[in-house]
Order: structure tokens, then sequence, then C-alpha cells
């Protein structure tokens, strides 16, 4: 049976008599030994995304209101780039910022995860299970792809500016409700659109190919990162058309998700989430 939302106090009171027994519980799904060869991907079909799309769908269901008081912190990050982005300088920054979801996914929702994987396992999970994966053995290599994605984020924000330069530099940023109407009617704006989008799309495919089973792999498996980047770059490359499929709909879900104020991100990245990791495993032998 699936828990639902504990008393936070006596939740961190439980994890401190019984700290010893959950680090044990926590490498049960991990091998003792790394694993030396990159695991074999499968064959995978738009069938397979059905699948894990509907299986990400069970998960909210069952976790309900655990998952969403999880996945509150999403909208309210996004909140807060969007606040940010509305300081005039900052303007042209919107929506490389909020583009960062695309690319930063597969770290946040990797406590998602691990609560696909215990209910898979017929174990119970709440939103305490999820914070809890923090302590698995393998988050040091998860910690550095984090890092390695930051990294591309980084540099997208560093081309994006440069596009804005080149483009719309000329004209005064002014309020941001200016910034945004020059955006849709001047052919500056046009211009940074054509080209902007489509070389974040670039960034977030990078990101895409290095990490579409990398971290549920890490999870799942005694394995190493650079192992683990390898197998989704294999999986990438056996299953093209598939994974392009499974980009666009993230894609167009989490934009679909920025209306109205973001709040579809509630509902919108848990789903994805749950369906990432169904998608590992049909994906994974």
């Amino acid at each position: 049976m699936v828990n639902t939302i504990g008393n936070p106090l006596s939740w961190a009171a439980k994890t401190a008599i019984s700290g010893g027994e959950k680090a044990v519980e926590l490498t049960q799904h991990v091998g003792s030994d790394r694993s030396k060869e990159l695991p074999v991907v499968n064959k995978i079909g738009i069938e397979d995304i059905h699948y894990a799309v509907r299986k990400g769908v069970e998960d909210l269901g069952a976790f309900r209101s655990d998952v969403m008081i999880l996945c509150l912190l999403y909208p309210v990050i996004g909140l807060l780039l969007v606040a940010i982005s509305f300081r005039a300088d900052m303007a042209p920054f919107a929506f490389p910022l909020l583009s960062g979801f695309a690319i930063l996914g597969p770290i946040a929702a990797v406590g998602l995860y691990e609560m696909s994987r215990r209910r898979e396992a017929g174990q119970d999970a709440s939103w305490s299970d999820a914070l809890a994966v923090l302590r698995a053995p393998s988050v040091g290599a998860m910690l550095v792809f984090g890092a390695l994605l930051l990294v591309i984020f980084g540099l997208w924000l560093a081309v994006a500016g440069i596009i804005h330069a080149q483009t719309m530099g000329a004209i005064d940023t002014g309020s941001p409700v200016e910034f945004f109407r020059n955006v849709l009617t001047t052919q500056e704006g046009l211009t940074m659109i054509a080209i902007g989008v489509p070389v974040g799309g670039v960034f977030a495919a990078i990101a895409l190919a290095i990490g579409i089973v990398t971290v549920p792999l890490l999870l799942d498996r005694d394995i190493g990162l650079a192992a683990a980047i390898g197998t989704s770059l294999a999986l990438v490359r056996r299953n093209p058309v598939t994974v392009g499929v499974w980009g666009a709909i993230v894609a167009v879900s989490l934009a679909l998700a920025a209306v109205p104020f973001l709040l579809g991100l509630i509902l919108v990245m848990p789903v994805l989430g749950h369906a990432s990791w169904h998608f590992y495993r049909r994906a994974v032998a």
C-alpha cells in the first residue's frame, strides 16, 4: 500500500533512529560489483512510449498528494526565474532560463525515479523515500552528471546572450513588456526567435542524448558515469526516431505546462519523471 504524506517531524525522528536500516534498504537495488560492460539496449518503438506514459500516469495516481507536494517546487523555481527575468536587463534571458527544465530535467526528476522504482518492486514509497535517494551509493556520479548538465545550461545561456546581442542588441530593451512586444513585432525579434529556438533545441538534444537513461541507470545499477552516458548514446544510435519522438513529447509537454503561470508543471513533471523511469526499463535490457 502506498503511503500518503506523513508528519515531517515524525519522519525525521524515525530516520534518525533507523538510519542504519534505511541505508541498507537504499542499497538493496545496487549490485556490490561495478559493471565493466555497457548494458544492452533494446530496440524500442512508439508503443514503448505509450507504455511509459501510461505507467507514468498510473504512478501519479498511486502517489497522489505525495508527488504533488514534491512537485510544487518546480513551478516555484520557474516563477522565481520569471521574476528574475522581469528585471529589464534580464528580460532577454526569460526563455533561455525557463528552457532549463528541458536540460536539467533528468536530475530534477531523480526522486520521482526512485518512487517509481520502489513501486515497481512492490515496496511502499512516499515523498520521504524520494528525498532519501540523496544517500544512495550512486549519488556522487549523479551529482557529477548534474554538474555536467549545468555546464551545458550555462553554455546555452551564454550563446543565447550572443544571439540577442547580434539580433536585438541595437534595440533598447526598455521594460520587460516592451521587450517582449519588440520580440514578437520587429524583424530583429523574429530573427532572434528563428535563430534562438533551433539553437536551444540543439542544446536540449545534447542533454537528451547523454541523459535519456543515465540517471535511472545510475540509480538502478552499480555502474560508472561514463558507462551510463555511453548506454544513453547507444540507445540514441539504435533508436533515433523513438528517442526523437520522446524528446518532442517532453518539449511540447513542458511548453504547455508553462500556461498558466507554470502551474502545469505540478502535473507534467511527475508524469514525465515517472514515465522516464518506465521508458528506461523498456529501453535497457
